[in-house]
């Protein structure tokens, strides 16, 4: 389905399907902002209240989890996201000649 770590093909090697028309967007990248402000926020607000560490230290630790996070959920979230698109026939909206939707 992927081509790199996150551009899609344009086609199918199995079956020679066109993914032309399926464009995930950021959505992916929406979802995956909440998920990970869920996973390290609580988990960063509960050091703070337990020790109250320097700054630093949440730096060294939040930043290289929320990144490395991000990358490990955003190929997933963005195939599900092309199937689902795929699957729904998705596609983008566009106006009649008399300009209805």
């Amino acid at each position: 389905m992927f081509s790199g770590f996150l551009k899609v093909a344009d086609r199918c090697d199995a079956c020679g399907l066109d993914y032309s028309a399926e464009d995930a967007g950021d959505g992916p990248a929406v979802f995956i902002i909440f998920l990970v402000g869920l996973i390290v926020v609580p988990l960063a607000l509960v050091l703070e209240l337990a020790a109250a560490p320097p700054i630093w230290l949440h730096l060294i630790l939040w930043l290289p989890l929320s990144l490395a996070l991000c990358l490990v959920f955003l190929r997933p979230f963005k195939a599900t996201l092309f199937a689902l698109q795929h699957r729904h026939k998705a596609s983008e909206a566009r106006l009649d000649e008399d300009g209805e939707p």
